[in-house]
């Protein structure tokens, strides 16, 4: 029998991150899951903490990839769960019961193609900064991404049959291209109102946050139309500078 997740990790020098991710993913009371982590090779003691881990799910995979986004195609290439769930290093569940209650739902709703929740931001040490800029909407549909990526990546889990390989040539914005192709060949979403993931602030997309944007904007063009795009970004402008008016 597959379980019913796979929980995917993407790691590179990690150390002082990746504990708290591995402490989420023991700590889960629903245990039909499998923990995949594909390491690029760390130097750092990050491997060192994952062996260390006693956590018999735990497949650990580590060798020189070509980026962030070629190390995802390769967890999702061994992955064998129904449901994928990718946890960065320094992500966490909500809750220890997080997991259960992704899965009541999911059983009890006939295995929707998304299921999708609520993310709040933290720092290191666990403690909230708030929420993020983009709410998840109760309804989601493939025109919701036309606002920006409404639901963080790692609250954003797909049925496995449903997902292909992220786009390696977006350096920064692959998984916001990859949210979108999942949506298009979804025929049901199902919302969660609740927080389900803990994200770590900072990480790669954050530090290259202008060519992030760069990229994201010509996804949109292609996916939503270029006219539509540039109308829907003015708007954007427009809103941000009223709002820093406000301020």
């Amino acid at each position: 029998m597959n379980p019913l997740f796979s929980i995917i990790t993407v790691t590179y020098n990690a150390a002082d991150t990746i504990a708290t991710t591995l402490k989420s993913v023991g700590e889960q009371t629903f245990k039909l899951f499998e923990y995949i982590i594909i390491d690029g090779a760390s130097n750092d003691g990050t491997l060192e903490i994952i062996q260390q881990t006693e956590n018999p799910t735990i497949i650990l995979i580590s060798e020189v990839d070509k980026g962030l986004y070629d190390a995802m195609n390769k967890g999702l290439g061994l992955a064998k769960g129904d449901y994928v769930i990718f946890l960065n290093a320094g992500d966490a569940f909500h809750s220890s019961k997080t997991l259960e209650t992704i899965a009541d739902k999911i059983m009890d709703n006939d295995y929707p193609g998304i299921v999708y929740g609520q993310t709040q931001i933290v720092d290191q040490s666990g403690n909230r900064i708030g929420d993020r800029h983009l709410t998840a909407p109760a309804i989601l549909t493939l025109d919701s991404f036309k606002n920006g990526m409404v639901v963080c990546h790692q609250a954003f889990i797909v049925l496995r049959k449903l997902v292909d390989n992220y786009d390696t040539r977006y350096k920064y914005s692959a998984d916001f291209e990859w949210c979108i192709r999942c949506l298009q060949r979804s025929h049901r979403n199902l919302y969660i109102d609740k927080i389900i993931i803990d994200y770590l602030s900072g990480g790669i997309t954050t530090a290259h946050h202008k060519t992030s944007l760069w990229e994201r904007f010509k996804i949109m063009c292609y996916y939503y139309g270029v006219l539509p795009t540039i109308a829907r970004h003015f708007g954007f402008f427009l809103r941000n500078l009223r709002r820093r008016r406000v301020d």
